[in-house]
């Protein structure tokens, strides 16, 4: 509704001045929006004649445009809408729509919503997140246009359960149901079974105790995806046979940022008949093991699922988790034994512990460094070059580095070709494979040049190259 509003904008000899101008009060309507967003002038999708949607005037003319340029998927969030408007004109503009985002608006009337739901003939997705609905009452008669809606979004509207089950009474195609943010701490009973519906996300509210998610699992008892990620819920309780019966066509759930904290929890997942798919990041349970531990022991404990939090679950990872199981709680208490180790035991044996094997580079060595009938041994880095070795043995042999030549001497004799002229000043020793015992000899470069000594057999007798050192 547009009305017009005066300001008093100042004076003169005391008489107010005012101005005026025309302002939006209130809400607007589906159809007011429709054609100012669609029409040609602002949405040029598909311009030229005999495009469009073209509606012929009526005897009094037409208030609407007579062409508008609607794609099957309608877009008016944040529109600021209240009412449906004209119904005869919703239909004849959105016969061919199928998709229809009314988020963020305000609609807080579900008899005005059926009316635009009902003027869609096509219509199977409606999203009503953040409407204020929480006191809307709804009447089954209304309820009824939604009949061939198949995928339905009421985050944020904070409607009630028993609107929910008016809805659920009236929607037999019903396959996709979004409850987020709705700040459900419980859920209403109901004799409704909505047997169409296959996903189901109740994120970001507060339920706790598993007994309302079995309210949920009633009301929907062929779920194919339960989404309750940010929830509170603390454990999953019930008997074995409870537990099988609760979701048997479950295949997919996903528990994030929730409560649980016990092993039992997790385990109890594998009474739900046809479930391979889990998600179960940020829960108590696994803050004090590293990601790879999380995995290895989410995996090995429940045995039929397929993907673990996104990602697939392969058959030689399925065997690393279950053997890296069995070798985490080798140290347990016999009465502290889950019963998955036992199973696992008789698939794989008692495992031995994994030794450790250290493949770093070696960083240091301990050498003999031998020089004209002398010997000291000494501790050298590998990451160094020779002419960082060479710096580093001035002061054991008394020799600049410019008037050394260096000989590497394997302790195990195993170079055939005697002693390897250490020849290239950038070459790093760790490509030498030094390693402790190894000799490394030093030859005075005024020395005349031929084969350089063999090591000596024993360093007993040897006089030590520097008294200091």
């Amino acid at each position: 509704m547009s009305v017009w509003l005066f300001y008093a904008c100042g004076s003169t000899d005391g008489e107010p001045q005012w101005d005026f101008k025309m302002e939006q009060v209130g809400g607007r309507s589906f159809m007011e929006v429709l054609s100012e967003k669609y029409s040609p002038e602002n949405f040029p999708y598909r311009r030229g004649p005999g495009m469009g949607i073209v509606v012929p005037a009526g005897p009094q003319g037409s208030p609407m445009k007579d062409r508008l340029n609607l794609p099957s998927i309608l877009v008016l969030n944040s529109c600021c809408i209240t009412s449906a408007g004209d119904e005869g004109e919703i239909a004849a503009f959105c016969a061919h729509v199928c998709e229809l985002d009314l988020s963020d608006n305000k609609l807080e009337d579900w008899h005005e919503i059926s009316k635009i739901v009902s003027s869609i003939p096509h219509l199977y997705f409606l999203n009503l997140t953040t409407n204020p609905l929480s006191q809307a009452v709804l009447d089954p008669s209304c309820s009824k246009a939604l009949v061939r809606v198949r995928r339905l979004v009421l985050n944020n509207t904070k409607v009630s359960w028993e609107t929910l089950h008016t809805l659920l009474a009236e929607m037999p195609q019903l396959e996709q149901l979004f409850l987020c943010l709705n700040g459900y701490d419980t859920v209403s009973h109901s004799s409704v079974r909505c047997s169409s519906l296959r996903l189901l996300h109740i994120t970001d509210n507060n339920l706790q105790d598993w007994s309302e998610v079995c309210k949920v699992g009633a009301m929907f008892p062929c779920l194919d995806t339960l989404v309750m990620a940010n929830n509170h819920l603390s454990s999953i309780g019930g008997s074995e046979e409870t537990l099988s019966r609760l979701f048997p066509c479950l295949h997919h759930i996903n528990l994030h940022n929730s409560g649980l904290n016990s092993w039992g929890d997790i385990e109890k997942l594998n009474l739900f008949p046809k479930l391979d798919e889990v998600r179960l990041k940020g829960i108590p349970l696994l803050q004090n093991y590293t990601n790879t531990e999380r995995r290895n022991l989410i995996i090995a404990r429940l045995p039929s699922v397929t993907m673990l939090n996104g990602s697939d679950v392969t058959d030689g990872e399925r065997e690393d988790a279950e053997r890296f199981f069995i070798r985490h709680y080798l140290d347990f208490p016999e009465e502290e034994l889950p019963c998955r180790y036992h199973e696992l035991v008789t698939k794989y044996g008692k495992l031995a512990p994994l030794a450790e094997v250290d493949l770093r580079p070696r960083c240091h060595a301990k050498v003999e460094v031998r020089c004209e009938g002398k010997m000291e041994i000494v501790s050298i880095r590998l990451d160094q070059t020779v002419s960082g070795l060479k710096k580093r043995l001035r002061s054991v042999v008394q020799l600049s580095p410019n008037s050394m030549r260096l000989y590497y001497i394997d302790k195990d004799l195993s170079c055939p070709f005697g002693p390897e002229e250490m020849k290239y000043s950038t070459r790093a020793l760790h490509s030498y494979s030094i390693k402790d015992g190894d000799e490394i000899l030093v030859v005075p470069k005024s020395r005349p040049q031929s084969t350089p000594p063999a090591p000596s057999s024993s360093s007993s007798s040897s006089t030590p190259l520097s008294p200091s050192l």
